[in-house]
């Protein structure tokens, strides 16, 4: 089951399961990292599940703006022994960021531009991801985009087929469909 039911959380998935050629057990390995949104949306029995999967750290793409419990989150409380790395993957200040980026955000249509004008900020999240303790959870705001394109990336590095890539992108897309933006409200966004 790639799919986690995290209390709380919608579009929580395992990147472990999907298969590709260069692993020994001929899929990417369970319980090593995990894709999702916000980790303040996790209630009490949402953060128990997460710990029962062997949640352990948390690599945080936001941009600091972004992070924090807001009104309508629930008052539950993260996990004392988890590690928490903030990795933006995105410098919304940056003005060919702004220029290229700010208007394609919520589509897989950015990442390349992220890639070549930020190109230290995503590998910066993925040495934070390489050097977390395994039971991770990437997270960004809906864990659509941002989240996506650190996923895409490290199931390419796997081996993963694009379609399978693909279709763990469009999963979310999915998940979050017909939800409330996770974006903070900005005069940037």
């Amino acid at each position: 089951m790639r799919d986690l039911d995290w209390d709380g959380c919608r579009n929580v998935r395992d990147l472990g399961g999907l298969p590709t050629p260069l692993s020994r057990t001929g899929t990417t390995i369970a319980g090593r990292i995990a894709r999702g949104p916000r980790r303040e949306l996790l209630t009490d029995a949402g953060w128990v599940a997460a710990q029962s999967w062997g949640l352990r750290s948390v690599v945080d793409l936001r941009n600091e703006g972004e992070i924090g419990r807001r009104e309508t989150d629930p008052m539950a409380e993260p996990l004392e022994t988890l590690s928490i790395v903030h990795a933006p993957t995105e410098d919304q200040g940056h003005p060919e960021f702004q220029a290229v980026c700010m208007p394609i955000l919520d589509s897989p249509e950015y990442w390349r531009h992220n890639l070549l004008i930020l190109p230290g900020h995503v590998r910066g999240a993925l040495v934070a991801v390489a050097s977390a303790r395994p039971g991770i959870l990437m997270h960004c705001s809906a864990g659509r985009d941002r989240t996506g394109m650190m996923s895409a990336l490290l199931l390419a590095n796997a081996g993963v087929s694009a379609d399978d890539i693909l279709a763990d992108y469009a999963a979310s897309v999915r998940a979050m469909a017909g939800t409330a933006s996770h974006a903070v409200p900005t005069n940037d966004r």
